[in-house]
């Protein structure tokens, strides 16, 4: 099995937007600790089933960026774009409801608009 990359440029972007959220969710799976602590948590004594949680959610990153690139089809893509822009969405939300108006807050907002905005630009026929 080879592993394909596209050749059209939207595509590509999308291609690179789904390795993205690959690659943090493998971060997140492997790294919990500092990966809470880049969050804003205070990590002190988590018990076994925290660092569960995170694992799993890194997990389900992985899940969430490599389907699309093994199936190479438009509604993963798709799926990948709008569930990291209801995840950006959360952060507006938290901007407003939270005080989190801060500057972590605001940059890994973005990053989940540029990794949503590849995906979705590609399927919608925007590059």
């Amino acid at each position: 099995m080879e592993l394909y990359f596209p050749t059209e440029l939207g595509e590509q972007l999308a291609f690179i937007g789904a390795s993205a959220t690959a690659l943090l969710g493998l971060v997140i799976l492997l790294l919990p600790g500092p990966v809470l602590r880049l969050a804003a948590f205070q990590v002190g004594d988590v018990r076994p089933e925290g660092y569960g949680s995170v694992r799993a959610a890194g997990a389900q990153y992985i899940a969430l960026g490599v389907l699309p690139i093994l199936l190479a089809q438009d509604w993963f893509y798709m799926a990948l774009g709008i569930a990291l822009g209801l995840g950006a969405g959360g952060r507006l939300v938290s901007f407003v409801f939270d005080r989190g108006l801060t500057l972590r807050n605001v940059l890994i907002f973005l990053l989940q608009v540029v990794l949503a905005a590849g995906p979705l630009a590609y399927v919608f026929g925007y590059v």
